[in-house]
């Protein structure tokens, strides 16, 4: 807590700005080794939301993780029938490492949508099918988009300054002083 209240006396009136405006603040857990582009994501481009690396996360203990789906799960879930040994296909990836486009049962999801109805860690993932059950490895954890908290922390660990750790993960950004706004 000590830290806590230290860092934010120490920033008391700042806000990050681009051109001149409040920007989102996305952050997440634990990225795969690379941050994602907000449009990759939200479809929506954002100009200081651009994937950038994050080696440190893999110290992370949510950096990879394998989660099991029975296959009676994914049909039901995805509206899909899945025929003996089908696992589905990657058949597209992300700038920043994650499924961009993936085919299972005739159809195509976007890794968001896997990720999110199917209650993954990440949407980098790789799977397999292992008789009635697709495993899922995952790389990652939360949306990818802004700044990794574990990768922050990694920085920091480094001696990075909380101004080389925001201008690493939110591109072309200001620390503006409230009263400026």
């Amino acid at each position: 807590m000590d830290k806590i209240r230290k860092a934010v006396r120490e920033t008391k009136g700042q806000v990050l700005t681009y051109q001149d405006e409040p920007i989102t603040a996305a952050f997440f857990s634990t990225s795969n080794g690379y941050t994602e582009n907000a449009e990759d994501y939200w479809q929506n481009p954002v100009p200081y939301l651009q994937s950038v690396e994050s080696p440190w996360d893999k110290q992370s203990p949510r950096y990879e993780n394998v989660q099991r789906v029975p296959v009676t799960e994914v049909e039901r879930i995805l509206g899909v029938s899945l025929p003996s040994q089908e696992a589905g296909t990657i058949t597209e990836r992300t700038e920043g490492g994650r499924v961009a486009a993936f085919q299972i049962g005739g159809k195509t999801f976007h890794g968001r949508e896997i990720r999110e109805k199917l209650q993954l860690d990440s949407s980098d993932f790789q799977v397999e099918r292992q008789g009635e059950e697709l495993h899922f490895r995952t790389k990652g954890w939360g949306h990818g988009v802004g700044m990794s908290q574990y990768g922050a922390e990694g920085m920091a660990k480094e001696g990075k300054s909380y101004e080389d750790i925001l201008s690493h993960y939110y591109k072309g950004v200001t620390i503006s002083s409230f009263p400026r706004l």
